[in-house]
């Protein structure tokens, strides 16, 4: 998955938000989407734009991150939040889970 640290790079150089918005012209709500990682598409001018600003490259401001086991095996996720892999046991109707399987203590 690629990830945006456009948060990470601001905290580091102690930057606003709204500072890069009226400097690059970026819309504060695109901005949000990039500072939030919450970008489903990446638009080329947006990226120069940051990059240029920050005086970062590309491969600075997006990053791959390995998405580890979520994948390779059919995962759930518990009301918690937390991940953990489907069983026989396991019982879902519609967006709920019936019946987690037990913890291990």
């Amino acid at each position: 998955m690629i990830s945006c640290r456009l948060s990470t790079i601001l905290g580091a150089k102690r930057l606003k938000v709204s500072d890069v918005c009226r400097a690059t012209g970026i819309a504060r709500a695109t901005m949000d989407r990039y500072y939030y990682d919450k970008v489903n598409s990446f638009d080329r001018e947006v990226l120069s734009k940051l990059c240029d600003f920050l005086q970062v490259k590309p491969g600075d401001l997006l990053v791959a991150v390995e998405q580890g086991k979520l994948f390779d095996a059919d995962y759930a996720v518990a009301p918690s939040g937390s991940a953990y892999p489907v069983t026989s046991e396991t019982v879902f109707t519609g967006n709920e889970i019936l019946r987690e399987p037990a913890q291990k203590p």
